[in-house]
């Protein structure tokens, strides 16, 4: 079960925790090899063609989803289907043979501009492929804030799932803002909540969790 854990006052850090028991020792060493991640698919309103990009750390224990358009608004200047936003991103992780992984810790950073009254929301889940879908995993924000936010969900490491050994499965990461005017005047004032650094651009990071497969039977 998630556990989540507010840091701050308004800047967020997701840890997403997936398992599937059985598969491996584990033994929490990264492979000395190169991790390859192509982005199968991305689509939603917070997405659009080109705003995402993944990147993978040099010791292979972390990617980062970057995006550059993703803030859900209400209020002046706003349209009615910008109160919320969201993204799916599909992902095809190539690791080294003899390893597997799951998705240990998902970080996300924020800015935050909430007028008295109003509200904001973020949530995330994932999966693999072919596997059930976790709980969204909601947070929540209300005004008046006018700062980043940062939120941290932890889960037991019994709870992780990883991915089956020699199989192809897509991880799947799904997340949303949300906006509600509430109490504020929404006809003088705008209200927003960004996935959104100091650079302008969103990144994302998740953290792997490695295991060693089992060597197959001669």
């Amino acid at each position: 079960m998630f556990r989540p854990v507010t840091i701050g006052s308004a800047t967020a850090v997701l840890l997403a925790a997936l398992f599937t028991p059985g598969t491996a020792a584990a033994d929490g060493v990264p492979p000395p090899d190169k991790i390859v991640i192509d982005v199968v698919s991305v689509n939603g309103s917070g997405c659009p063609a080109g705003t995402a990009n993944v990147s993978v750390s040099p010791d292979n224990t972390a990617f980062t989803v970057s995006y550059s358009n993703y803030i859900a608004q209400v209020g002046v200047g706003s349209k009615p289907t910008d109160f919320r936003k969201n993204c799916q991103l599909s992902l095809n992780v190539h690791v080294p043979q003899g390893f597997t992984y799951a998705i240990a810790q998902a970080d996300y950073r924020g800015f935050a501009h909430l007028e008295k009254g109003a509200t904001g929301l973020e949530r995330a889940n994932y999966y693999f492929q072919g596997m059930s879908q976790t709980a969204y995993v909601n947070h929540h924000f209300t005004g008046p804030v006018n700062d980043n936010w940062q939120t941290t969900d932890t889960t037991d490491i019994e709870a992780l799932i990883y991915a089956p050994c020699g199989a192809l499965r897509y991880f799947n990461v799904n997340t949303e803002l949300r906006v509600d005017a509430g109490t504020s005047d929404p006809t003088k004032t705008t209200s927003f909540v960004a996935m959104d650094s100091t650079d302008g651009n969103i990144s994302t990071l998740y953290h792997f969790a490695w295991k060693t497969c089992p060597k197959p039977r001669s």
